[in-house]
């Protein structure tokens, strides 16, 4: 009986650091007023990396062609790329003054390096205000960089954004990606609220040309291949230079992985970067994906061990009620509300998920960016 009542214990003390992160953390994003700053109208410098990207290019650069903003250019960076990317990048440069190609070739030290060559595309930029989003994405509207660049400030030189995926009514691994790419968002943009920004995700990020040379640029974590967006965020983010944007208007949306294999690898790589956060910032991460797995072992195993099943069963309707409050009014301002139908489902395989690539990981370390 000992054991059991142990059992019990922890888990009242893992709902009790549930409610922690989603009833003092999260809440205050998902509860935060929308902010809608007045426009600034300073010029920026929308930036692009590309590695085999002709065809999402010939969808994106249009979409940046159309955007409803006075002075901005776009710089596009060719990774040493084999299809036609380059041919593409140079039709639209023809055409359009305000559009500057860097062309990447191979670096024996920095060989497929996605940072080197966006060390480059920055480099070549013209302004202080650097937008940047990935190849296969596309601005929302054409309010994007309006709103992105309304949030920089005297004070604020970082801006974390939302990058939404495209929805797919009938595909499961399209709303567990959803969910996941929600869930991060909550997180993020959560714990920048209470002052402690730690990531950003280079689909949708902002910051100022001279915080990236303040700190070397990625010199910090140049061995690393991915952490480009999150891990440089994690870096330079402070309680008083960032800023959030989460407005409709502001988002971008990219092509969901279209197989479980190709979303598997994404999430090893996210998840191998997510090791080099800062300590402070690892334990938090951790600590709350501790207490989503021991939710599930310890509830379950209560149940099953048919102790105090009306207690248990009231504290997990309790959590359950606090999450889909939280995580509904969230989901709401991120336009991801279809996911909450099946939220114990898709939480339930993403925390089998992510275990299982925090094993696989210890062995083996995902490569390149592309």
């Amino acid at each position: 009986m000992l054991v059991v009542d142990f059992i019990f214990t922890a888990f009242c003390f893992t709902i009790g650091v549930q409610i922690i992160y989603y009833g003092f953390i999260f809440s205050k994003f998902a509860f935060a007023k929308t902010d809608e700053p007045l426009v600034k109208n300073i010029p920026v410098s929308v930036i692009i990396c590309a590695k085999n990207e002709a065809h999402n290019l010939s969808l994106l650069i249009p979409k940046l062609l159309s955007q409803d903003y006075n002075k901005y250019e776009i710089v596009l960076i060719n990774d040493n790329s084999v299809d036609h990317t380059l041919e593409i990048m140079e039709t639209y440069r023809d055409v359009h003054k305000h559009i500057k190609i860097v062309n990447v070739k191979n670096n024996e030290t920095f060989w497929g390096s996605k940072k080197y060559a966006l060390t480059l595309g920055i480099k070549a930029s013209t302004y202080n205000y650097l937008l940047f989003t990935d190849a296969d994405c596309v601005p929302a509207t054409n309010q994007w960089i309006t709103s992105m660049a309304s949030h920089f400030s005297n004070k604020k030189s970082l801006v974390l954004g939302y990058g939404a995926y495209q929805k797919h009514k009938t595909s499961l691994l399209n709303k567990l990606l959803r969910y996941e790419t929600l869930l991060t968002a909550i997180q993020y943009f959560g714990f920048s609220k209470i002052g402690m920004p730690y990531m950003g995700v280079g689909r949708n990020l902002a910051y100022r040309k001279e915080a990236f040379f303040k700190v070397n640029g990625f010199v910090d974590h140049l061995n690393i291949k991915s952490g480009d967006d999150d891990l440089f965020v994690n870096q330079v983010a402070t309680s008083n230079n960032t800023g959030n944007c989460f407005v409709t208007k502001s988002f971008t949306i990219s092509s969901a992985k279209s197989t479980w294999r190709a979303w598997y690898y994404q999430k090893r790589r996210h998840i191998s970067t997510a090791n080099h956060y800062k300590i402070k910032h690892q334990i938090i991460l951790g600590l709350f994906f501790t207490s989503q797995l021991l939710f599930w072992l310890l509830g379950c195993s209560l149940l099953l061990l048919s102790f105090s099943t009306t207690i248990v069963i009231s504290l997990i309707a309790v959590r359950f009620f606090l999450i889909y409050v939280i995580v509904g009014y969230a989901a709401k301002k991120l336009e991801e509300l279809d996911v909450l139908l099946l939220l114990p489902f898709l939480e339930i395989f993403l925390i089998i998920t992510q275990f299982s690539i925090f094993i696989v990981n210890c062995v083996s370390k995902p490569i390149n960016w592309k």
